[in-house]
């Protein structure tokens, strides 16, 4: 019996989608629930899987095709002796132009179209990106990832790459004591011809962005204010209590649950920086969802933690840790990036003092949260080393004044320096 696999609707709003990636090809044989091929949408990227056990005979839109809605892409045979016939050499299927990273973790952006593609430079001196959990992997078993072989876009070195390395007995090679400290992520060098150039076509992710950036620029008037934040009281509580956390309840304790945590508390006393635009009128929402960005190896997306404000410290570890996690393996769904009515960055997990983010329209503000390192401050007259941040938050001059923005960023300074431990 032939079935019929049809473009999904992935939410109410979307018409149609983008097959950035076939998993499976012509000829071979596919699990019930298997991906098949991912597709990118307006909201979120995704991997499709299959409605039924069988062999895959027909491929009908090819990778970089832009299909609506129900229209069908491909064909399953579940009875093999047919499918043996139908899934020939010969067949009709379009052939892929593009060549897409494959990266078991991501559920959202994913490049697509690439005609062809620059190889990074292998040089000790190169520069690579890496997510921070490939650095982190790599930090722990003390490999270098320029050594490991990368199937990702450019080449970049994916979590299946370096799991696959580590198995291999490549981490071996390498004690742990001499593990290289970990840059900033930046793009993998191309190789460059003739003409001195290099080209890539930018993925339906980056393309999203790109719009919804510019779009954000022109709406909004954006504003910026720098706060130093005194984060030692934090990082001592998750010092102290970040194993129980994982014992008990199986997440790991970061410090982004104690920004949304204050954010919500400021959120509740200046509800304008909770609110939006709607042409001459301002909406004001009741509900608190909490947008954090999740940096992946291609882009960045952005997960809504929904009713942030009732959850305890413990539930917005485990939520972070789902929607972090899903993110990075095609596994979100579209009302998870959908309805945030304030968004959290994180710039300063690369080393970066501070970031001035762009508002997330329809918001009409952003906190960006810095990179927390310990630094000499004079506390009553005296030198004392402390756990030093700088927060910036970006915000729409249209509606939220100076004074507001700075209460509300004292608000939060107030509450991480004196955050309550009975929270935890």
């Amino acid at each position: 019996m032939r079935v019929d696999i049809t473009m999904p609707q992935m939410g109410e709003s979307i018409a149609e989608g983008t097959i950035t990636r076939w998993i499976k090809q012509v000829g071979e044989k596919v699990e019930r629930d298997e991906p098949i091929f991912e597709i990118s949408t307006d909201k979120v990227d995704a991997e499709i899987p299959a409605p039924a056990a069988g062999v895959l005979v027909e491929i009908r839109s090819a990778e970089g095709d832009t299909v609506p809605v129900n229209e069908i892409v491909a064909v399953i045979e579940t009875d093999e002796t047919a499918a043996a016939t139908a899934a020939a050499p010969e067949s009709t299927a379009p052939t892929p132009a593009t060549v897409v990273e494959e990266h078991p973790a991501a559920a959202t952006p994913t490049p697509s179209e690439r005609p062809t593609e620059p190889k990074p430079v292998a040089t000790e001196g190169a520069g690579m990106f890496v997510t921070p959990v490939v650095r982190r992997i790599a930090a722990e078993h003390g490999i270098d990832p320029r050594d490991v072989p990368g199937s990702g876009v450019s080449g970049r070195v994916t979590k299946k790459d370096i799991l696959a390395y580590i198995e291999s007995g490549g981490a071996s090679a390498r004690p742990a004591a001499s593990a290289p400290v970990a840059a900033a992520p930046r793009p993998a060098m191309p190789e460059f011809g003739v003409e001195r150039v290099a080209r890539e076509r930018m993925s339906v992710m980056r393309k999203k962005i790109a719009e919804h950036m510019i779009e954000s620029r022109r709406t909004s008037a954006h504003v910026h204010s720098v706060f130093e934040v005194d984060m030692t009281r934090v990082m001592k509580l998750r010092a102290r209590h970040k194993e129980a956390y994982l014992d008990r309840h199986g997440a790991k304790l970061t410090v982004t649950p104690f920004f949304i945590k204050v954010v919500c508390d400021g959120l509740k006393s200046w509800p304008i920086v909770n609110s939006s635009v709607e042409g001459d009128e301002i909406v004001y929402r009741k509900e608190m969802n909490i947008g954090v960005a999740v940096a992946l190896d291609w882009g960045l997306i952005v997960p809504v933690v929904r009713n942030a404000d009732e959850l305890s410290i413990a539930g917005l570890s485990k939520r972070l840790q789902d929607l972090a996690h899903r993110a990075r393996t095609k596994k979100l769904n579209p009302d998870e990036v959908q309805g945030g009515t304030f968004t959290i960055t994180n710039p300063g997990q690369f080393g970066g003092m501070f970031g001035l983010p762009i508002i997330n329209q329809p918001q009409v503000a952003i906190l960006g949260v810095g990179g927390i390192e310990k630094r000499p401050v004079v506390i009553d007259d005296a030198i004392a080393i402390r756990s030093m941040a700088y927060v910036a938050m970006s915000y729409d001059h249209r509606v939220v004044d100076g004074a507001v923005a700075d209460q509300f960023l004292a608000m939060i300074k107030q509450g991480l320096e004196n955050f309550d431990e009975s929270l935890l």
